[in-house]
C-alpha cells in the first residue's frame, strides 16, 4: 500500500484530469447498490446508532482510499531513505483527534446514550512484542489494519491475502488470550497505565501533546533536510469539484477527516476507531462453526460474543463500510481492478505479515488504528510505545522483504 500525494513540481491545473483515466460506471453502480444494501440492512434492526456508524465507515473507506493515507508506506519511506512526508501527516492527524478525544471525553457523554471512554492501556511484555511483530507484519503483508481493508476494497488481489493471514493470526491471538492475559504466564506488567489528560489534567494534557506531536513533525522536517530523499509517488489528480468525488486528495486533508472521523467514531459509539477486534471475531466465528470450541477460551468467557449477530459488532460494522466505501472512491477514480497477478512470493509473504499481524494485535492492545492512531489520541502513553517497537519491527521488515521479491526503496530513486 502506497502513500501517495502530487508532487510539487507536478502542478494540478495542467495535469489535472487528463491524469484521471474515466470512471468506471459498471462498478460505481455496483458500489452504490452495496452501500444501499449495507445502510438498509445496518437499519434493520432499527437502530439508527448503527446506521451511523455503517455511514462513517464509508466515509473512513472514501477517505483512505483518495488520499492514499497509509501507516506501511510512511513508516516503509522514513526508515528506508528518510522521506518523512507522510508520518508528518500522521501528526496533523493525531493532533486533530487529541484535541477532538480531550473535548468528547471530558464532556462524559456522547450521542445515543453512549458514555465516551479512551483506550488507556498499560506498558506489557506482549506489548512490546505485539507491535514489534505488527511492523515486521507491516511491511511483509504490504499493508497495515485499515490499509489491508480499503485495498481489499479497491480490488488488490495480493492484499485481499494479507487480509486472510490476518484473520487467521487474529484466531491464533484468541486461542493464546490465556496466555497474554492479565492472569497468564506471558502478562508481565512492566509500567501502570498513564493518560496525559487523567493524570495531567484535560487542558494540560492536550496541551503537552499536541507539543510532542509538532515536535516529532519538526524532527521528521530536519531528516527530510538532512537526507533529501525522493519524492513521493503522485497519484492521478482531479480538478475542481470533480477532486472531491474521484480524488486525490492532499494527505493533509485526509489527516485531518481520518482525526475528524474518528472523533465522531468515540462520539457516536462511546470507543475510538479499532480495526482488529473485528478479524478476532471473524476468526472465532469461523472455528466456531468448524466445531472448535472456542467458547473456553479466555477471550470469550461464554457464548456471550459469539452468539451475537456480526451487525451488532461496531468495529464489524465499521470494517464492512471501509471496503465498500473504497470501492466505491476506487470506481469513481477508474483505479478498481479487480483481477491482479501475484507472485508466489508475495503471497507467501502476505500471508505471513498478515499473520503476523493478526497475532501481535490481539495481546499487543490493537494495530495501527487501535493502539497507535486511538491510542494516542486517547492520550495514553501505551500508543506511543507500541510506535517506537513497531518501527523496530518495520526496520526487521525492510530487512525481509527482498527475500520475498518486494522492493526497498533506494536514495536513487526517483519517487518512493
Amino acid at each position: 500500500m502506497s502513500t501517495v500525494t502530487p508532487e510539487a513540481s507536478t502542478p494540478e491545473s495542467q495535469q489535472g484530469n487528463k491524469m484521471m483515466p474515466p470512471a468506471q460506471k459498471a462498478a460505481v453502480a455496483t458500489s452504490g447498490i452495496l452501500a444501499l444494501a449495507f445502510l438498509i440492512f445496518a437499519g434493520s434492526n432499527q437502530d439508527s446508532a448503527t446506521v451511523v456508524k455503517a455511514i462513517l465507515g464509508l466515509l473512513l473507506g472514501v477517505t483512505l482510499f483518495h488520499s492514499r493515507f497509509g501507516f506501511t508506506s510512511a513508516w516503509r519511506q522514513l526508515i528506508s531513505v528518510g522521506q518523512g512526508r507522510a508520518l508528518q501527516a500522521h501528526m496533523l492527524m493525531l493532533a486533530v483527534a487529541v484535541v477532538g478525544f480531550s473535548i468528547v471525553i471530558s464532556n462524559g457523554s456522547g450521542f445515543f446514550d453512549s458514555q465516551p471512554a479512551g483506550y488507556v492501556a498499560p506498558i506489557t511484555l506482549g506489548l512490546l512484542i505485539g507491535s514489534f511483530l505488527f511492523g515486521l507484519g507491516m511491511q511483509l503483508g504490504g499493508s497495515c489494519a485499515s490499509g489491508t481493508l480499503y485495498a481489499t476494497g479497491s480490488g488488490h488481489i495480493g492484499v485481499l491475502v494479507t487480509l486472510i493471514g490476518f484473520v487467521a493470526g487474529s484466531g491464533v491471538g484468541v486461542a493464546h488470550s490465556g496466555f497474554w492475559s492479565s492472569a497468564g504466564d506471558g502478562f508481565v506488567k512492566l509500567a501502570d497505565p498513564f493518560s496525559f489528560t487523567a493524570d495531567i489534567g484535560a487542558v494540560g494534557g492536550t496541551i503537552v501533546l499536541v507539543a510532542i506531536l509538532a515536535a516529532v513533525a519538526l524532527g521528521v522536517e530536519q531528516v527530510i533536510r538532512r537526507r533529501r530523499p525522493p519524492q513521493i509517488e503522485p497519484s492521478p489528480v482531479a480538478t475542481g469539484a470533480a477532486r472531491f468525488l474521484r480524488g486525490s486528495w492532499p494527505l493533509w486533508v485526509g489527516a485531518i477527516a481520518l482525526g475528524f472521523l474518528n472523533v465522531v467514531v468515540l462520539a457516536v459509539s462511546g470507543r475510538p476507531w479499532g480495526v482488529t477486534s473485528a478479524f478476532r471475531l471473524w476468526a472465532s466465528k469461523i472455528l466456531d462453526g468448524a466445531g472448535v470450541d472456542v467458547s473456553t477460551w479466555s477471550y470469550w468467557d461464554g457464548r456471550a460474543g459469539l452468539d451475537s449477530q456480526l451487525f451488532t459488532d461496531t468495529t464489524t460494522v465499521l470494517n464492512i463500510g471501509i471496503i465498500i466505501g473504497a470501492l466505491a472512491a476506487s470506481a469513481a477514480a477508474g483505479s478498481f481492478a479487480l483481477v491482479r497477478r501475484v507472485p508466489r512470493q508475495h503471497i507467501a509473504a502476505g500471508l505471513i505479515g498478515g499473520a503476523l499481524m493478526g497475532y501481535g494485535a490481539a495481546f499487543a492492545f490493537g494495530c495501527n488504528i487501535g493502539a497507535y492512531f486511538s491510542g494516542i489520541a486517547s492520550a495514553s502513553l501505551h500508543g506511543w510505545v507500541w510506535a517506537l517497537f513497531a518501527l523496530v519491527g518495520t526496520w526487521v521488515g525492510l530487512k525481509a522483504r527482498p527475500l520475498f521479491g518486494l522492493s526497498v526503496p533506494k536514495p536513487e530513486d526517483s519517487v518512493c
